[in-house]
């Protein structure tokens, strides 16, 4: 609360004005610490695996707050988010995740030059380790256009 003394008012000294101003700066503070914040998490929380993924013209679903990548690379390496994985641990790396359990979905990216053998082989390695739950992630558009964004298409194996 503030107060003020106007000049006219100087024989009284018991009568002070309150100023009804809203001091802005501790709000002001705290919302560029917030926006700091956000700005050095947001990029952290989006996987950077250079995979060309194919288009898709399927209606998109919505994508679980903290999804669960399996990307196959050009050179048919895996990955678990960032981190590459050899295709024999693949489901005892999936085991050891701490928010992973056998009925979440996992989000298996490809990319365009892996063959369907391939793709088919990972999906057997992940339906054999007890995760039967596997979405396809492709590129939101009309096949041959531009792609738009990522969606999540559900297959099963």
């Amino acid at each position: 609360m503030g107060a003020s003394i106007a000049d006219n008012d100087l024989d009284d000294d018991a009568d002070f004005a309150e100023t009804h101003e809203i001091n802005v700066t501790p709000f002001i503070d705290v919302m560029l610490v917030l926006l700091i914040i956000f700005m050095v998490a947001a990029p952290l929380s989006t996987v950077d695996l250079p995979v060309d993924l194919p288009t898709s013209s399927a209606t998109p679903q919505k994508k679980p707050d903290k999804p669960t990548y399996v990307s196959i690379k050009s050179d048919l390496t895996l990955a678990i988010g960032e981190d590459t994985v050899r295709r024999a641990e693949l489901v005892t790396a999936l085991d050891g995740l701490a928010d992973m359990t056998k009925d979440k979905y996992v989000f298996l990216r490809a990319d365009k030059s892996v063959p369907y053998g391939e793709l088919m082989g990972v999906m057997e390695i992940l339906r054999s380790g007890g995760y039967s739950k596997v979405k396809l992630v492709t590129l939101e558009g009309v096949p041959g256009g531009a792609p738009t964004a990522p969606a999540a298409e559900a297959a099963k194996p």
